[in-house]
């Protein structure tokens, strides 16, 4: 371990640095309070990353309470397919005292610890790791001038990365004039006084340390896109066709919310932000009955509040895309933290027979393709269809390839082509297809759209037998969707030992731990889900070729050992060999935990039912 060094003790700025180690990719810990700007930070690490043809991935926690608190912002970045934020990190930032003593056993053996050493004083005699300390409060009041700038620390310490790794001054420059520059020419050159000075920050031990990142080694020939998840999400609505929608603030949705509120009116739509989340939904369900795609969205605890409006625009079979933006739960519970505890809720939640179709992104990059998806499937047939993502994927931010607007984008006008004297919308051997209002229906009486049990034409009625019918018509449309969808990929191994099944925001580490099970010779392969309901093709001779099959999944194992996507697949292909890995800490999965529960449920049978209450 190296010792701290006082700046006083270092060297001029201007002599020579030593050769930079090369690296393929490094994981960086940000810790502080909330109000450091430590997101700030990693936003702009990630997105120079993705400028610069680097992948990235990255992870943040927030506190819940409006006052702020301890925080962090995990980036990872480098060449290759990155597919998790990274279970230790190689280099931790810790802006206070609290920080180093919460996160130095997140640095991995051999790793750096930088720390502000006007407000730090770490012991780390019994910790293998090098540690400098940088006066970063002090440097930035010095900079920039004020005791009130040491707000400004936190672009301190990003000069002081981008010298550390020796990343690409112009295009962060240019990065930090765009996110600043709307507020004037002295927020941006005491931005540049504090970016400079930690830059220029000279201490002997901290030279021990540069490194480089390797450049791309493939150039895609595709601009890059570096984005979050909600705002993947978003651009994906609006290439859907989607220019009309209403919502109620609450975490981690409401960025999605406010991001419409003010793109949809660009493309001569308009987004209504509600008096509540029932008042939301029945303004989305009118917007989608004149003609237009509409969306609306929440988290758990407004999703419960949609039920009620969402079984009515099942039983009206209204195209309607609804996001649930997933966080932990029951009620406020975890509201900044993750949790994929809302998959019963989806598939189930309204009273009655109530099927619409769930979809699930796997990624920062599919949470555009699954809106677009949603809205293609809204339309097809004719029935709300729920997005399932997660505060994991809401907040992360990754770099992906730009989309072809121009083959993507999807036109919104409504339908208003005329209509038959034949013309039914509810026809039971059909999918209903809606007339807009305004439309020219001749000889035939004009439809009407209601939440009551209907004929062919949308006219009530108690009819028993009719009821049937309906019903059937409503499962029906899902079962041919699932004939239609496609056939899920294998990754690793095609047969063996092992199957993970994830979904959601679970899929890279998943992923990344099946890359290492093979490594250490177990046959192992990886089916992800993005259709949840109905569930895609062929999933059974699939695991007819494995010996165990493990959903990892983050929600409890309830009363009976197991998650809620493996208590459906369980129930739907009577399979014993499905069994869980789940958790419930509010925190994505680690690639190690994914691997130690493999080793742990390998080495028994079965569950032990003894361990839960009779029934």
């Amino acid at each position: 371990m190296v010792s701290p060094q006082s700046p006083d003790s270092s060297a001029d700025s201007s002599s020579a640095s030593p050769e930079a180690r090369s690296l393929k990719d490094v994981v960086i810990r940000l810790a502080g309070n909330s109000q450091d700007g430590i997101q700030t930070i990693g936003a702009f690490l990630a997105r120079l990353a993705g400028r610069s043809a680097q992948d990235v991935m990255t992870y943040m926690t927030i506190p819940s309470t409006i006052s702020g608190g301890p925080s962090i912002f995990q980036v990872r970045m480098g060449t290759g397919d990155i597919l998790s934020s990274g279970d230790e990190a190689d280099f931790l930032v810790a802006f206070y005292e609290h920080s180093f003593e919460n996160h130095i056993g997140s640095l991995r053996k051999g790793g750096v610890l930088i720390y502000d050493s006007d407000h730090v004083s770490p012991d780390t005699t019994d910790i293998d790791c090098l540690a400098v300390g940088v006066p970063m409060t002090s440097g930035t009041i010095e900079a920039v001038g004020g005791s009130a700038k040491e707000k400004g620390k936190n672009i301190f310490v990003l000069g002081l990365l981008c010298r550390l790794f020796d990343l690409e001054v112009a295009k962060m420059t240019k990065l930090i004039k765009e996110k600043f520059g709307k507020f004037g020419d002295d927020v941006i050159r005491n931005t540049m006084l504090a970016f400079d000075a930690g830059y220029a920050w000279p201490a002997d031990n901290i030279r021990e340390v540069y490194f480089k990142l390797q450049p791309s080694d493939t150039e895609s020939g595709h601009p890059q896109i570096t984005t979050d998840g909600n705002t993947a999400m978003t651009l994906g609505l609006i290439t859907a066709g989607v220019r009309y929608g209403s919502g109620y603030p609450i975490t981690p949705w409401s960025t999605i919310m406010e991001t419409l509120r003010t793109e949809l009116q660009k493309y001569g739509g308009v987004f209504v932000q509600a008096e509540d989340e029932l008042g939301a939904i029945s303004y989305a369900i009118g917007m989608a009955y004149s003609g237009h795609l509409a969306v609306t969205g929440s988290s758990g605890p407004g999703i419960s509040l949609k039920m009620e409006a969402l079984g009515w625009a099942t039983m009206a079979e209204i195209p309607l895309i609804v996001i649930n933006v997933q966080r932990g739960g029951p009620s406020t519970g975890l509201p900044t933290n993750v949790e994929q505890s809302d998959l019963m809720q989806a598939i189930y939640g309204s009273h009655g027979d109530s099927p619409r179709i769930v979809l699930a992104p796997q990624d920062v990059e599919d949470c555009y393709y699954v809106a677009l998806e949603a809205g293609r499937l809204a339309r097809e047939y004719s029935t709300p269809v729920i997005i399932l993502t997660d505060q994991a994927l809401a907040t992360r931010i990754e770099a992906f390839n730009e989309p072809n607007l121009d083959e993507l984008m999807v036109d919104p006008a409504p339908n208003l082509s005329a209509k038959g004297e034949n013309f039914k919308p509810y026809p039971i051997d059909e999918i209903t297809r809606h007339a807009a209002p305004g439309t020219k229906i001749e000889g035939a009486p004009y439809p009407t759209v209601t939440g009551l049990e209907h004929d062919e034409f949308g006219h009530p009625s108690g009819n028993p037998a009719l009821h049937m019918k309906m019903t059937a018509k409503r499962r029906n449309k899902l079962c041919k969707l699932a004939k239609a969808l496609p056939r899920p990929e294998i990754h690793g191994d095609m047969d063996g030992d092992v199957l993970l099944i994830g979904w959601g925001s679970t899929y890279g580490p998943i992923r990344e731990a099946v890359l290492r099970g093979r490594e250490t010779g177990r046959r192992i392969g990886h089916v992800h889900l993005r259709h949840l309901n109905p569930l895609p093709p062929e999933l059974e001779r699939i695991f007819s070729r494995f010996r165990q099959i493990f959903v990892v999944e983050m929600n409890d194992r309830g009363l009976y050992g197991y998650g809620q996507l493996a208590t459906l697949l369980r129930a739907r292909y009577a399979n014993p060999a499905i069994r869980s890995i789940t958790k419930t800490d509010g925190l994505a999965f680690k690639v190690t935990e994914i691997l130690k529960g493999v080793e742990e449920l390998s080495a028994v049978r079965s569950v032990n039912l003894s361990e839960y209450p009779e029934t």
